[in-house]
């Protein structure tokens, strides 16, 4: 089995492993975005795909911008089998779809049809799901609409961020792709087609989607501090600056007369508080924060350095 892989970040990692390791099967190139500067240095990095697709010899290595005719040509004289995408960042034409005669099959981080698009995984906690997981379809013209060869679940944890969730996703849904991909080729696998009328649709993050709204409930904003971690990540203006917001939690039965974004303690009991900001509706309890050019904090330890803290607010 000739496979070409199709994939970038780290979420593609576990399943380009798996090909690479899988018996009767040969990577024979990798399709990956281009090298991009990154880091203050501003230094060229390649894809963790690519990374890992040198160490293991594979010397086929494919980075276009866009998928052009050239980049078909290319792809068409290795005489693949079949081709499988997890994360790729390139769309995929139908001309592409049509040199692999056991078709181009996707990862998808969620349970379709609900979160076809981006940013899957984000908008399974954003929304509060109690669930995630990987499907495995056939890829069509429609962005992840294609038939279902398989599903694996997961519950999403109270502490899950979309960090946590994605290394959760990638490792069970490398598994459920190296299970179904021989199936799939020797044509054991009736795929099912996806209920469009379930469908829910995603958009990619925004840079501007990690500001916090304190008018927001707290379970909301609490939601969405899990969601955008690692990228954009939950955050506020203090004094001015840019603060961050990395672990927190929901106090939804709270009620205060305070202005959303108002800093207090909440008392636990004779000897602790909750350092907490009011929302809309409950509080949000502070666990790891980040003010602009310093480390991350536990709000304990933050305190020790700022004492005006309790009673300010947020922007």
């Amino acid at each position: 089995m000739r496979i070409v892989f199709f994939g970038s970040p780290n979420f593609a990692l576990p399943s380009l492993l798996r090909c690479i390791n899988l018996d009767n099967a040969k990577v024979v190139a990798v399709v990956t975005q281009p090298d991009r500067r990154q880091g203050r240095k501003s230094h060229l990095q390649p894809t963790p795909v690519k990374s890992m697709a040198i160490n293991y010899g594979i010397t086929n290595i494919i980075q276009p911008y866009k998928i052009t005719s050239d980049t078909i040509k290319d792809i068409s004289q290795l005489n693949p089998d079949i081709g499988i995408v997890v994360a790729s960042g390139h769309i995929l034409p139908k001309e592409l779809l049509d040199i692999f005669p056991n078709d181009v099959i996707n990862l998808h981080g969620s349970l379709l049809p609900k979160h076809r698009g981006a940013s899957a995984i984000a908008n399974a906690i954003l929304s509060g799901d109690f669930e995630s997981g990987a499907t495995i379809m056939k890829i069509i013209q429609e962005v992840d609409a294609g038939p279902i060869l398989g599903q694996v679940r997961t519950p999403i944890l109270d502490t899950d961020t979309t960090n946590s969730l994605s290394e959760k996703i990638a490792d069970i849904g490398a598994e459920l792709l190296i299970e179904i991909l021989p199936k799939w080729v020797a044509g054991k696998i009736e795929p099912e087609k996806q209920n469009d009328q379930l469908a829910t649709h995603t958009k990619k993050l925004k840079k501007s989607d990690g500001k916090i709204n304190w008018y927001n409930s707290s379970n909301n904003v609490a939601l969405a501090v899990r969601a955008f971690n690692p990228w954009p990540l939950a955050n506020t203006i203090y004094k001015h600056q840019p603060f961050v917001i990395h672990q927190a939690w929901s106090i939804p039965d709270f009620n205060s007369e305070e202005k959303p974004g108002t800093i207090i303690t909440i008392a636990e009991n004779e000897k602790s508080s909750i350092i907490a900001v009011v929302c809309g509706q409950g509080a949000l309890g502070l666990i790891e924060i980040q003010r602009s050019g310093k480390k991350i904090q536990s709000i304990k330890d933050y305190l020790n350095g700022d004492r005006s803290f309790i009673g300010s607010s947020f922007d």
